[in-house]
């Protein structure tokens, strides 16, 4: 028996009748709202709540480098990489105020969504000076009330301290990642000074975090500052697999969990292929993915921007991917979403004082308006796409049911939840009408897929006939019928 992939593009029903018993919830799915300002995240954690969401990703929200001060060719201080050079601690940056943070917290909270943030604790700033957003000025090894250069590692491999191969885990966790200023994080001060940071946010609502960069940490000091924060703390850490190296995924899951950037290299790249197959196939131990502490995601902010994975861009291939990762019982799922871009360092739609604008979604995104082309630093808003949020909705009532069948039909992906759910989904650009085994019972289900049960599938003799229009899915479970 085969379990990981299950795919559909679907809007579940949340309100239906004759159903024959309470659909049971449990919430495992986050969403990274990528350079999103607190005030945005506050208006549309109600949002997701309503439609399942556990929790949310932040920006990081410490004081960072103000690059308007930075003096670096070739940047005018927008681009958004910019949040992810620390000059200190401070919950103030230009995504919004520690009061504005905390109002986040707290309505997320109220709405019954975890926050999450994004935790930069590998490495101060990557330019040898300017001053931060609340003002801190600081040079590359020197921020007042925080860190001097004693607190930095010196790996002394090259002239500019900087990583030059991965061959090595000394070079990796030592040497500076584009001349970041790597912090010396066996030490017992910047440790205390890290989880001194973490508590703050926790203090200010914070739930868990994600460790940016945790891959150019030492396992041994990422285990020691977890170890320091309140007892089932979720971690995140960002261990990017590569290849042949010597520090690997495998190395974080005993203190945290970890995304697996090689399931969402594989899935999207068999959806993009339209692979119904290989879908089928995927099995992790065979392709050498994580065994345990599996997070599963599909883009995040790097990959859209180095090209390892699908992005927006990718409209109606992101949006079956998305399905899939939904539907999938090998790890918890996180959603992204974002602005378009035309370059990589573009960063996201500023006030005149270089604050972030606030997100603002429609309701009417979709997926494939690159055919009239995104407008430059507009918000995608993935998570809204037709069937994202619904089909969160969906994996709450079906997620504790395994997967028990995966195969394919033509071109139609199909996943089975014993006699729970089942999921159909076409990965081509032309139609297909497939006659699918199903185990749910004999009956009238809805298609969640076509908003308030106005799509019913009929199941007879443990068969249900589909017609599926290119990249269209179904989705059945037993607490939607009409």
């Amino acid at each position: 028996m085969r379990r990981l992939v299950a795919a559909v593009v679907a809007a579940a029903v949340l309100a239906v009748t004759g159903c024959a018993a309470a659909a049971p919830e449990r919430r495992d799915t986050g969403v990274a709202l990528f350079q999103w300002s607190w005030n945005a995240i506050a208006d549309e954690c109600g949002v997701l709540s309503d439609a399942g969401v556990a929790w949310v990703l932040t920006s990081p929200p410490q004081e960072h480098v103000d690059g308007r001060t930075a003096g670096v060719p070739g940047t005018d201080g927008t681009e958004w990489w910019w949040s992810y050079q620390p000059t200190s601690y401070q919950v103030e940056s230009r995504l919004g105020t520690r009061a504005e943070f905390a109002a986040m917290t707290a309505a997320c909270g109220e709405a019954g969504v975890d926050v999450y943030a994004d935790a930069v604790i590998n490495h101060m700033a990557g330019v040898e000076s300017g001053s931060g957003w609340a003002g801190t000025a600081f040079t590359h090894y020197a921020y007042p009330g925080t860190y001097s250069r004693a607190d930095f590692h010196d790996c002394d491999r090259n002239p500019d301290d900087d990583i030059d191969g991965y061959t090595e885990p000394f070079v990796i966790q030592h040497c500076e990642l584009e001349n970041l200023a790597d912090l010396a994080t066996e030490s017992p001060r910047v440790r205390e000074t890290i989880g001194a940071y973490l508590d703050d946010l926790l203090s200010l609502g914070v739930t868990g975090f994600r460790l940016d960069a945790a891959k150019h940490i030492d396992p041994d000091d990422v285990a020691a500052i977890v170890a320091a924060l309140p007892e089932g703390t979720p971690v995140i850490s960002e261990v990017i697999r590569g290849a042949g190296e010597p520090v690997q995924p495998e190395q974080y899951t005993g203190f945290s969990t970890v995304w697996e950037f090689g399931w969402a290299e594989r899935v999207g790249s068999f959806v993009q292929d339209g692979s119904a197959r290989a879908l089928a196939d995927l099995d992790p131990d065979s392709y050498g993915l994580l065994e345990r502490s599996a997070r599963t995601f599909l883009v995040n902010h790097d990959t859209e921007r180095n090209g390892t994975t699908l992005s927006y861009r990718d409209g109606r291939e992101l949006s079956a991917a998305t399905a899939v990762m939904l539907a999938t019982d090998y790890g918890p799922p996180t959603l992204h979403s974002g602005y378009a871009f035309s370059e990589r360092d573009q960063g996201p739609a500023l006030e005149a004082d270089g604050s972030v604008a606030d997100a603002s979604c429609t309701g009417d995104e979709v997926p494939d308006r690159i055919v009239d082309g995104w407008e430059d630093r507009a918000w995608v808003c993935q998570h809204r796409w037709p069937g994202t949020l619904e089909l969160v909705s969906w994996r709450t009532r079906v997620v504790d049911a395994p997967v028990t069948e995966q195969s394919s039909m033509e071109s139609a992906y199909v996943s089975l939840r014993g006699e729970t759910a089942a999921m159909i989904v076409q990965l081509d650009d032309e139609p297909v009408a497939v006659q699918v085994p199903v185990t749910l019972p004999d009956g009238s289900y809805c298609d969640v897929v076509v908003p308030d049960c106005a799509s019913v599938i009929e199941v007879a003799g443990g068969v249900a006939a589909i017609e599926l229009e290119p990249w269209q899915a179904v989705a059945l479970d037993r607490f939607t019928r009409p």
